[in-house]
């Protein structure tokens, strides 16, 4: 399992299951490993240089020539830098040998051995701390479980309307997914949603909103479940492909589920009956551009107005004691203090300018999962 923590100032980029800078390949034991495969090779090299020349070397203690494992004695005290100088070169073209071919593997088995190890520790050291760092901060944040078409539309969304995203996370268990989360600027851990560690090193028990976008939605009512579990009060949002399952979810503890075949399905029969109603809906469903819905706080000097005198944006709802009435409601025909809208309105935010749907409209179309289309 692996995650990535973004820069935190803005739109930067930024395993185990930690929150760290970008991930690598493969595990710090295997590069260890790796590495110690490597100094060994290096090690037999000089001992093969040495004995196949051993002639040309002096045991200055025993007088009794230079076996293999004299051989190999010297290749360990040479690159090691200990010398003890018991074992020495004495022909001069042996020494030419040590000048330019031994010293040089010193050097590389040093920096190797030494110098990479070190690198690997302090650089797992450092993503822990940054992992126990980001831990701790993360209240009241934002997880997205499942990035790919939906996850990445509801983080473009909440990044245009001026959400924090050093507050936003996102799980998948797609190692592109991961990367896109990181370019777009938001934490993120791969790792499988349905796993209990997982959720909990998102700190899910301390999120205050968590939207579910999984490609199935068996998992989305396993991982439903389980966020209820680890987090009561969480606002949970899920995406649900089929219509039927809807009721499954909202029993499993989900606030809000949104099926998307069914809205997809719609958006196609009022295109075909309609394109204008088609392009208008699309519109304001789009992110960025054009309409755009959105909920607000009613300003002091609309309290007593109705919904229609509103001008310079249309009243399609109102919510009031946390329902929502439509404008057309007689209930709601004079707002009132504390009283919130859904409105449409122009959005102001030119698509083309937003580094989300920037890297969107540039991201390849990727298959994945034995040839399906990564559409959720």
């Amino acid at each position: 399992m692996k995650g990535i923590i973004p820069d935190p100032s803005g739109f930067k980029a930024q395993r185990s299951i930690l929150v760290s800078m970008p991930n690598r390949g493969t595990t710090a034991s295997r590069e260890l490993l790796v590495r110690s495969m490597i100094g060994v090779g290096l090690l037999v090299v000089i001992t093969l240089i040495v004995f196949l020349d051993r002639h040309a070397y002096a045991d200055n203690v025993n007088e009794d020539g230079v076996s293999l494992l004299d051989a190999l004695y010297y290749a360990t005290v040479t690159v090691t830098t200990t010398g003890y100088g018991d074992i020495t070169p004495v022909a001069p073209h042996a020494r030419l040998i040590n000048a330019l071919v031994i010293t040089p593997l010193r050097i590389i088995f040093l920096v190797l051995l030494v110098g990479t190890t070190l690198e690997v520790l302090a650089n797992e050291g450092r993503r822990a701390l940054i992992d126990t760092r980001w831990r701790k901060r993360m209240r009241n944040h934002v997880v997205i479980i499942g990035y790919g078409t939906k996850g990445r539309s509801a983080v473009a969304t909440l990044g245009r309307h001026e959400r924090d995203l050093s507050k936003l996370v996102v799980i998948d268990d797609r190692a592109s997914a991961i990367a896109d989360a990181n370019l777009d600027g938001v934490a993120a851990i791969e790792g499988d949603a349905t796993r209990r560690e997982i959720l909990r090193r998102a700190e899910i028990h301390k999120a205050r909103e968590v939207i579910i976008t999984l490609d199935r939605d068996d998992s989305a009512i396993l991982v439903t479940l389980t966020v209820r579990q680890l987090n009561p009060s969480a606002h949970v949002v899920v995406a649900v492909r089929e219509h039927e399952n809807v009721s499954l979810l909202r029993q499993s503890g989900a606030d809000s589920v949104v099926t998307s075949s069914d809205a997809v399905g719609r958006l196609l029969g009022l295109s075909a009956i309609s394109p204008n109603i088609g392009t208008a809906i699309e519109d304001m469903l789009s992110s960025g551009e054009g309409l755009e819905v959105a909920e607000r706080q009613i300003t002091g000097e609309e309290v007593g107005l109705r919904p229609a005198d509103i001008t310079h944006e249309r009243v399609i709802a109102v919510i009031r004691n946390k329902s929502m009435r439509r404008f057309y409601d007689s209930t709601v025909e004079e707002l009132q203090a504390g009283d919130e809208v859904v409105v449409v309105r122009r959005c102001d935010t030119d698509a083309r300018t937003h580094p989300i749907r920037e890297r969107e409209r540039e991201r390849p179309r990727r298959y994945e999962r034995g040839g399906a289309l990564d559409d959720d």
